[in-house]
């Protein structure tokens, strides 16, 4: 990757690490799915409005939409809602890039190389350890939802590599547009659940702090956030791009330790070991070998 291109993908990293505090501080004050369909709201207006949408499918935005938008956030929300550390979650999140490896092997027939498949067996086996941990600091359900929202990132990941198909295009307005997707599905999924009076509630007691946490999810973490990591998918292909995620429990669960005590057991710390190990494996590895068949 060019150097330009790894420093937007830690700006992604660190947008994405604060972000899981902030859905924290959100879902205090507003119910999670409700949350959801005011962050894509802000997102969408009004910078629709001075974007034109890419000449693409309908049925792209749908999918983006409604898997990298509606599905994992949905899941996410409601994850942190019941409980799940924000750092934990964001630290399980990141088994998106290896869903996305095995989606792409599937759908796209990207090839696996040998340090590959080791980053995602280590991964496997950090997500175990961090599973096997789960009690009243992590409760079970929160796990598996956050289990569920990655699996929804892992196929947007490879709905935003079918965009490559049909050249270059604004990615911002790209993720704007598709933004109009979710609001609805976001409100129908909270009238449903959550109920009228909690809505009502929520919003008749909207502060500041709610609003700011809106403010974030929806301008940084979704238009800059997403933006940015539309355009380096559409740029390299996905096995390159997803493994960057990883980075993103660095930020989170220093956050999580920070702003709200949040502290991890040994099989916590041990799994997550074992996840950044397959980052760099996956980042890494061919490089490693190549020098090590060099040198000899």
């Amino acid at each position: 990757m060019h150097p330009r291109d790894i420093a937007l993908a830690l700006l992604v990293v660190g947008v994405w690490g604060l972000n899981f505090a902030v859905i924290r501080t959100g879902v205090a004050e507003v119910p999670p799915l409700l949350l959801g369909a005011l962050r894509f709201l802000l997102a969408a207006f009004p910078a629709v409005f001075f974007l034109r949408p890419p000449k693409l499918p309908w049925h792209l935005y749908l999918a983006y939409g409604m898997s990298i938008s509606v599905g994992q956030f949905a899941f996410l929300f409601s994850a942190i809602h019941l409980g799940m550390p924000s750092g934990l979650a964001s630290l399980v999140l990141q088994s998106q890039a290896f869903l996305t490896m095995i989606l792409a092997a599937v759908w796209l027939k990207e090839r696996w190389q040998g340090h590959q498949l080791a980053g995602l067996l280590l991964a496997a086996g950090g997500l175990a350890l961090i599973g096997s941990a789960h009690g009243l600091e992590m409760p079970l359900l929160g796990f598996l939802l956050t289990l569920a929202a990655a699996s929804m990132w892992a196929t947007g990941n490879i709905v935003t590599r079918a965009l490559g198909r049909y050249g270059p295009i604004n990615q911002l307005a790209f993720v704007v547009w598709a933004g109009l997707v979710p609001p609805l599905p976001f409100f129908a999924l909270s009238l449903l659940l959550e109920g009228w009076p909690a809505i009502d509630s929520a919003i008749s007691v909207f502060s500041l702090r709610s609003f700011a946490a809106v403010a974030y999810l929806a301008w940084a973490a979704t238009l800059l956030g997403y933006g940015l990591w539309t355009r380096l998918l559409g740029a390299y292909p996905v096995n390159q791009v997803a493994p960057f995620s990883l980075l993103v429990p660095l930020v989170g669960l220093t956050t999580g330790w920070l702003a709200f005590g949040e502290a991890l057991q040994p099989l916590h710390f041990a799994g997550a070991a074992l996840l950044m190990l397959g980052l760099v494996i996956n980042l890494f590895g061919a490089r490693l070998l190549l020098r090590v068949g060099v040198r000899a």
